[in-house]
């Protein structure tokens, strides 16, 4: 057979995942190509807050925390799907800690243990806190190739100050609650951006990495000292196959059609499908509208579709990474709704006018949630001047006059001198609305909700504002002006794909193995099933089974 151009491992797309096993066979020795679809690389990955869960690490050992991978594995069994087979579970548990130590060393990677709670705190194995992994400070994009910075994803516009100034985790925290001394923190934030002359005259983008740039810049430039390249703007066209194995793939590049030879395998790392109007509409009919997802805009299933040409087979394909999302016209992609949900001051009512939910749950379980209630799609996020003035809600930024708020967020936001006329904006019942908020102001002035328990979990109170009390999620809505915003059901990702084994093999419908073909992150049927345990349980198991993966595909003996 001939090719075009041959390497021993040809990785598509160009993620933490992609980029993870990129590394990985790099190191090892092997011929790396990357090829990316688009014109900027980093993936949906790019765009998140980059943190990871992965159960027993070093790192929670050291702060303290050791945990217990049977307790991981049994919490990760009790959630998921009966589809994910217990090899599967057992390969992320048990490398996951090995997958961050490797890249702590090779690609210069601080990654902290957090006091994060797992979303699940009634199920067995659950831990309240030190799974969930974040780089807590920010990486210099000077470091960088200039060329790789250029083009590399940009931030989500929520993790990000006007779409411009980066934040890192702590600096969120001081910005929403101000203690004392917070302007320090945030002049420091500024300063350090404006001050940035010769990047300021040459553009609006912050040098300053955060969150998931930061990561990805941080394996980007790793994997850049090995020599691997990666391509842009070169959509994966089709796989190779000879006989029952994957031997490259074809690559649309400077316009022509290559064949790639790939002699140790290929990965597919190429993300979701949620951009993709006619699988959407086939799979994820509750929310069927590829604008309902904040993922990156090239994620439309190319390579889920090619490997299924191949007699690869898919699980779960209706499932998704489900999240309450605002919808803001002129940007690009939904807004995913976090923290808001949990500050005081504010309630969620569905097109009754009633609420259905503990508004401070993880937005994948918010997310579900949305789903059972007929009425929840729009719902409407209610609060008062205090939360205006005080905490954010998507576009609409505290101590932003509503004139000066962008085109996009005013459209959207409805404000009111009374409940009544908040009703009448919102095309509510005025009666039931009114009697919603005066029983849900009873309720947070005693500090118990007793219709859904908000404020009740450690989780919950993790976004609460501490200088409220007796429970930091709840606050009355009772000062006017009164504002609403409205949040669809939305996604940050599918989930549902290729089926795969522990050592990310892509699998046949009769389990065999498609040999030389691998898939990791969201172009696979996840881990996790349609359970999301806790904060990173996207980006760990995607970097981990890319770890994983191009050990197997480079014979890599020790995976540590």
């Amino acid at each position: 057979m001939t090719f075009d151009k041959e390497v021993d491992l040809l990785v598509v797309g160009s993620g933490a995942g992609a980029l993870v096993a990129a590394l990985r066979a790099s190191r090892a020795g092997a011929d790396v190509l990357v090829v990316e679809k688009g014109a900027m690389w980093g993936g949906t990955s790019a765009t998140s807050g980059g943190g990871i869960w992965i159960p027993g690490s070093h790192l929670a050992a050291a702060a303290g925390h050791a945990d217990d991978l049977d307790d991981a594995f049994g919490y990760v069994r009790a959630l998921t799907a009966d589809n994910v087979a217990d090899d599967q579970i057992h390969a992320f548990v048990d490398n996951g800690h090995r997958m961050i130590a490797w890249i702590e060393r090779e690609a210069d990677i601080a990654y902290a243990a957090l006091p994060y709670p797992d979303y699940y705190p009634d199920v067995a194995g659950s831990r309240e806190g030190f799974r969930t992994h974040l780089i807590p400070g920010a990486f210099d994009a000077r470091k960088m190739n200039r060329a790789a910075f250029d083009t590399m994803q940009r931030a989500s516009p929520a993790s990000s100050l006007w779409g411009r100034i980066n934040w890192v985790l702590a600096e969120t925290y001081v910005a929403l609650f101000r203690p004392k001394g917070w302007w320090k923190t945030i002049g420091k934030a500024f300063a350090g951006y404006w001050l940035d002359l010769p990047q300021r005259l040459r553009s609006p983008r912050d040098r300053r990495l955060t969150l998931g740039t930061a990561l990805l810049g941080l394996l980007r430039n790793a994997l850049d000292k090995t020599g691997t390249p990666l391509w842009l703007n070169s959509p994966f066209v089709s796989l190779i196959e000879e006989g029952s194995r994957i031997d490259g793939a074809v690559v649309r590049h400077e316009g022509r059609d290559l064949r790639i030879g790939a002699r140790k395998g290929v990965i597919l790392a190429a993300g979701g499908f949620e951009r993709n109007a006619a699988l959407r509409a086939e799979h994820l009919r509750v929310a069927h509208d590829p604008f309902a997802s904040g993922s990156q805009v090239n994620n439309s299933g190319d390579a889920l579709v090619a490997a299924r040409a191949t007699g690869a087979a898919v699980r779960n394909m209706d499932s998704a990474w489900w999240a309450p999302i605002f919808r803001i016209p002129g940007e690009d992609r939904s807004r995913l709704s976090t923290f808001e949900r949990a500050l005081p001051y504010s309630l969620i009512v569905d097109r009754t006018g009633r609420r259905y939910a503990n508004e401070a749950l993880s937005y994948h379980r918010f997310g579900e949630t949305m789903q059972q209630v007929a009425d929840a799609d729009p719902s409407w996020m209610i609060f008062d001047a205090r939360y205006r003035a005080r905490y954010p809600a998507g576009p609409v930024i505290p101590n932003i006059p509503d004139a000066l708020l962008s085109k996009g967020a005013r459209q959207v936001l409805v404000k009111a001198a009374t409940i009544a006329e908040l009703a009448a904006g919102t095309k509510l019942d005025p009666a039931t609305l009114a009697a919603t908020i005066d029983r849900f102001n009873t309720m947070a002035r005693t500090g118990t909700d007793e219709d859904f328990g908000r404020g009740q979990s450690a989780y919950d109170q993790l976004y609460g504002d501490p200088r409220v009390g007796p429970n930091p999620t709840l606050g009355p809505v009772e000062k006017a002006p009164f504002y609403a915003i409205p949040l669809h059901l939305g996604d940050i990702g599918t989930n549902g794909g290729l089926v795969t084994d522990g050592r990310a093999r892509v699998l046949r419908e009769d389990g065999s193995t498609i040999e030389g073909l691998y898939a990791v992150g969201n172009v696979a049927g996840s881990v996790m099933g349609y359970s999301y345990p806790g904060a990173g349980a996207t980006l760990g198991p995607a970097m981990t089974f890319g770890f994983i993966a191009a050990a197997d595909a480079c014979r890599i003996n020790e995976l540590a």
